[in-house]
């Protein structure tokens, strides 16, 4: 988890660098505006970005740290330019990926929050690790991959799934990581290799990873296995995994979406419409408004916003690490502890579901 000392107010930082990783893909190193040190980050975390739109109104998005998690004179940030499919002229490219895109160079300035985040590196482990990404969801595999280069022996599987050479990006850094040390095995998945990518051997397979190709590379063992990627990549991976008899405890996940959607089979919460008693006193009840379900809370749920879309509901969210307040509800009863600090304190009668869990049974309203 973040270190709760560490500022989480959005700062203005300084574009220091641009540089082209793929096709689709830039990134942006950014440095404190009076030179200082930037706050320490754990490898996977992200930061918020703030850009401005339209009406006055800001535009924010998450973007994980892809750099070396030792480097505190500067970030780096690398972001995927979202355009519209070709055959939706009716839908815009994504606002802030275009305005990071096509305005910011060396020199600009940027407002950015965090690091946050608690998709993590488990440093006191000492089981191999599987590094699993697809398109780019690559970003905080990279911090993860420098720092276990920098300062582990432990095996690293590093798997990355793509379209094709045009949008690869950081092979040649991840080459060079897999260079510096011994026991860093890489194996590239394109799904539709170019002629170019065939005749340079970019890759390693092609179509989608699969049971066997998973089977070939991995030799039966304990791994800490951290996943990150597109919604079909993640559940597809997801249920390849549990296939392979990998724990579930043992695969940490990273996406912004509905937590509940990689095992829509295995909720951890109930989502019937009847109302639920608990058998142990000391379970708070969690009583939705105005739909009246009620259930009993799972303390295996990271936070209410995670036990909320177990139960079916779709509360609006951005950046589930409290910086953004997209998830603030309002809290009718009862009362929540907060185990990550919010940005900004809620208000009262309000509750952000992404970094509060209940110590009583409360009742929330979620519309």
């Amino acid at each position: 988890m973040q270190d709760a000392t560490e500022p989480r107010a959005f700062r203005r930082v300084r574009v220091v660098d641009v540089q082209r990783e793929s096709s689709v893909i830039k990134s942006f190193a950014l440095g404190a505006m009076d030179g200082a040190l930037l706050p320490a980050f754990l490898p996977g975390q992200f930061v918020q970005v703030r850009v401005p739109g339209a009406g006055g109104q800001s535009l924010l998005r998450h973007y994980s740290l892809s750099g070396n998690p030792a480097e505190r004179t500067r970030w780096r940030i690398s972001v995927k330019h979202q355009l519209a499919p070709p055959d939706r002229g009716d839908l815009p490219d994504g606002l802030v990926s275009s305005h990071l895109h096509g305005v910011m160079e060396a020199g600009a300035t940027l407002d950015v929050a965090g690091p946050a985040g608690a998709f993590v590196l488990d440093e006191h482990s000492d089981r191999p690790v599987v590094l699993l990404s697809g398109g780019v969801g690559v970003t905080p595999m990279l911090s993860m991959l420098h720092r276990l280069c920098a300062t582990s022996r432990r095996r690293v599987y590093f798997i990355h799934a793509c379209e094709n050479g045009s949008v690869h990006a950081f092979q040649d850094e991840v080459a060079r990581l897999q260079a510096s040390r011994e026991g860093v095995l890489t194996h590239i998945c394109y799904r539709t290799p170019e002629p170019l990518d065939v005749a340079e051997q970019r890759f390693n397979s092609h179509g989608l990873i699969t049971r066997e190709s998973m089977q070939r590379l991995l030799p039966l063992d304990d791994y800490d296995v951290y996943l990150c990627g597109p919604t079909p990549f993640m559940q597809a991976n997801f249920r390849l995994l549990r296939s392979l008899g990998v724990d579930k405890a043992r695969i940490r996940h990273e996406f912004f979406g509905p937590a509940s959607v990689l095992e829509p089979d295995e909720a951890d919460v109930p989502c019937s419409s009847e109302p639920l008693v608990s058998s142990d006193e000391s379970v708070p009840m969690v009583c939705f408004a105005p739909s009246g379900k009620t259930l009993a809370w799972d303390a295996s749920c990271h936070s209410l916003l995670d036990f909320s879309e177990a139960a079916g509901l779709k509360p609006s969210f951005s950046c589930r690490a409290g910086l953004c307040g997209c998830c603030a509800s309002q809290l009718i009863d009862g009362t929540v502890e907060y185990f990550e600090q919010p940005l900004d304190e809620p208000r009262d009668g309000e509750v952000l579901l992404c970094c509060a869990r209940p110590l009583t049974t409360v009742t929330i309203r979620i519309i």
